[in-house]
């Protein structure tokens, strides 16, 4: 398979608050690149979301803003490219909220949920969060909450599924953004 796995962290609960950003970049089932970055949002921080994440208001003092990151990854998001994440709603809101409240146009991509893979494939697990999958499929997950981190694992386990249960068993839950 060839996608790439996104994972955002915001800075409260407005959508378009993202405080970091990874992409892990798949080609042929093997990890050939990564992508992180700090960003500064232009809202305060929740006290809530640090809590999760780690990320204080100091630590992207001297981060781009989404504007800036923006340019640097739009070409991971086409029609042709399928982007997933694990709680894909939440990640594509962040993308959708950002584009929109910075004054860019909609990315329109495919995009695939492994909350709702593994819901599917695994529904014996007491849960399908990225912890709990990543340790039921031996899946490494250092820092949960560390976009980066959490990016690597969520490729690791559809590159898992894939492996399993085979590209047709997925197809069905790619979507058009």
């Amino acid at each position: 398979m060839n996608f790439v796995a996104m994972d955002f962290e915001t800075a409260s609960a407005q959508r378009h608050s993202a405080c970091s950003l990874a992409l892990t970049v798949v080609r042929n089932n093997a990890v050939v690149d990564e992508f992180y970055t700090l960003i500064k949002p232009d809202v305060e921080f929740s006290w809530r979301n640090t809590q999760i994440h780690g990320i204080h208001a100091s630590d992207v003092a001297d981060a781009p803003t989404f504007s800036e990151v923006w340019p640097h990854i739009q070409q991971f998001y086409t029609n042709d490219q399928l982007v997933v994440a694990h709680n894909a709603p939440f990640d594509n809101g962040v993308l959708k909220s950002s584009l929109d409240h910075f004054g860019f146009a909609p990315a329109h991509y495919l995009t695939l949920d492994t909350v709702k893979t593994s819901r599917r494939f695994f529904p014996d697990f007491p849960n399908h969060k990225l912890n709990t999958v990543s340790e039921r499929l031996h899946v490494n997950l250092e820092h949960h909450h560390n976009a980066l981190d959490d990016s690597l694992a969520c490729a690791n386990i559809l590159i898992y599924q894939d492996q399993q249960f085979g590209a047709a068993a997925l197809k069905p839950f790619v979507k058009l953004t």
